[in-house]
Order: C-alpha cells, then structure tokens, then sequence
C-alpha cells in the first residue's frame, strides 16, 4: 500500500515535526487539533521548524558537515540545496489544520497518533477515532513509552495498527523506531516501515514489544539520573549539564534535551509512576518542580523557556 494522505492527531511538538517533515517529502499532510488554540500553537511550531529547515539547508551549502540527514543527501550540489529550500514554503502551505476529525481522516491512508503521553487520554482519542476510519486507513502510535497492544483493540483494526516512535529533531535525528504487537498484520508493518523510508527516516525495526522502545530505554535512565539531582537539590540543572559535556565532550547535557522534549510531556510520563504519587519518595519530589515550572508557563524550548532560558534565542 502506497501512503500518501497522511493526518497527524496533535500538533505538539513531535506532532508538527512528523507533519512538516511528511509535507517536506511531498505527501499530503492534515493535523488535527481539539481545539483553535491548539491549532494556533501547532502553527507557530510548523513555522519554526520551517524556518529551521531553510536555515540548515543554507548552512550546509558553507558546510556539508552541517547537513542533516532528513533534508538532503550527502555531497549535495548548491543548486541541489537551493531547490530543497524552494521546497520548505510550499510544503508548510500546504498543511491543512483542522479540529474535525470526521474531516481530517476522511481519505488518510495513515493516521499518525501524537497527542499526549496519557494512556487514558489516548484511549479516549482512540475510541473517538474508530468509528470514522476509512476501511484503508493504516493507524500508529508515535508514544514514546506505551505499547502498541494496550490501544489495538480501542483502534478497532488492530490488524492495521502498529507504533511508529519519532525522535526529537526528526529531520536531523532521523530515526523511525517501528514496533508492532501480536495482531499487526506483515502487510501494516511493510508499508508503514515503507512510510518511514519514504519521508527520509532510517527504520529501525524491533522484534517485540519494548516499554520505551530503544532510544527512550537508552535515555531513561540517564534523564531519571539527572532529574533525581535536581530533585533532591544535589545541583542545579545547568551544572549537571556542564559536567557532563564537559567530561564526555558532549554538545547537549540531560536538562537542554529534555527542553526539547517538553516539560509537560516528562511530566506526564512521571503520572504513571507509583513513585510519583509517594511523598516520601525522590520522584514525588520531582513531580512538585517539574508542576511548578509548568505552571509558570516553563514548558520548554518552544515556550521560550523551559530549565534554560530561550527568549531572544539565547542559548
């Protein structure tokens, strides 16, 4: 199966990232939003990676080495990158917006799910979604810990559903980590790992279920580690950076990246946690300053501010 409609639900900060990046590539791109605001906050984040996109692509011309793998190959000529440039607008004009939902996945062949790391909340999404899929429509989660099997039966087509999980930076991370459950049929998993290669990822293909997937089972434990210093007052965020780009001449430390990710999302993987909700215990404590950030209007990179401060771009 060919995919080429492809609706993103949610335009968070993957959400609009997997969008743009499908448009890039010259497939036809909805997000669906629950609300105006929300549309309203997923089109300022569409508008920032385009302009990030045209910048990089600029950049590369001086130096290949600052190219990224998800917009152009290696080795490529100025005219080439130039042309990929002229491609950025017009594929960011292109991206419908819409809170309809019977509309938006009226003629998908892929529904990509990317709404908030809540498994109530996706559940919700999922049985809302059910009964106005297209006999065709293939359906993925891009959760970054939830596992395919606790939604395929809510998906109504657990035959045709699968995860599909998206790292931060997609255009220059491109990884498409593909994983599916017990009841993905081999014809979803081809086509959606076809998909995958199709908008310039490189598939990683797992052979079961994993919480977290690999990357995320990689950095758990080494964000959990940071975020327990913080917590309990070891050091501040930008110190427990600093060591470790300074021991492992890294260019990013634990706090910068989960500034990407967005606080509200760490924040909602914490919920699920028992130990989130046990005040005698260290993650309790996180849970408090990470609400308490979020409640500030701290949410991140895209926020403007998040553990760093980003307003007028500073770094």
């Amino acid at each position: 199966m060919a995919i080429k409609n492809v609706t993103v639900a949610g335009g968070g900060v993957l959400g609009s990232q997997i969008a743009l990046q499908s448009a890039y590539c010259g497939l036809n791109v909805t997000v669906w939003g629950r609300t105006g605001a929300s549309l309203e906050r997923a089109k300022v984040r569409l508008e920032r990676y385009a302009k990030t996109y045209e910048d990089v692509l600029e950049a590369t011309k001086a130096d290949p080495s600052v190219r990224a793998r998800g917009l152009s190959d290696e080795g490529a000529a100025p005219e080439e990158l130039d042309a990929l440039k002229a491609k950025v607008a017009p594929a960011l004009a292109g991206i419908r917006l819409t809170t309809n939902l019977a509309e938006a996945v009226a003629d998908a062949d892929l529904v990509i799910e990317a709404v908030i790391e809540s498994k109530d909340q996706k559940t919700d999404f999922y049985n809302m979604l059910a009964p106005l899929l297209p006999e065709k429509t293939l359906v993925v989660t891009n959760s970054s810990y939830l596992l395919p099997s606790l939604f395929a039966e809510d998906t109504g087509r657990p035959e045709k559903f699968m995860a599909l999980h998206f790292a931060n930076d997609i255009y220059r991370g491109n990884t498409a980590e593909a994983m599916n459950h017990p009841g993905t049929s081999q014809e979803t998993y081809d086509a959606v790992v076809a998909f995958a290669e199709s908008i310039r990822m490189i598939p990683i293909c797992l052979h079961k279920e994993q919480f977290g997937y690999l990357l995320n089972s990689l950095l758990l434990p080494w964000f959990g580690a940071a975020e327990n210093l913080w917590a309990d007052d070891v050091a501040d965020p930008q110190t427990i950076d600093k060591v470790w780009c300074l021991a492992l001449d890294a260019p990013r430390g634990p706090f910068r990246i989960l500034d990407t990710v967005s606080l509200p999302t760490i924040y909602a993987v914490l919920q699920s946690n028992p130990d989130a909700h046990n005040p005698e215990h260290v993650k309790y404590r996180l849970a408090q300053k990470l609400k308490e950030k979020i409640d500030r209007g701290e949410t991140g990179l895209l926020a403007g501010k998040g553990f760093y401060d980003y307003t007028d771009d500073a770094e």
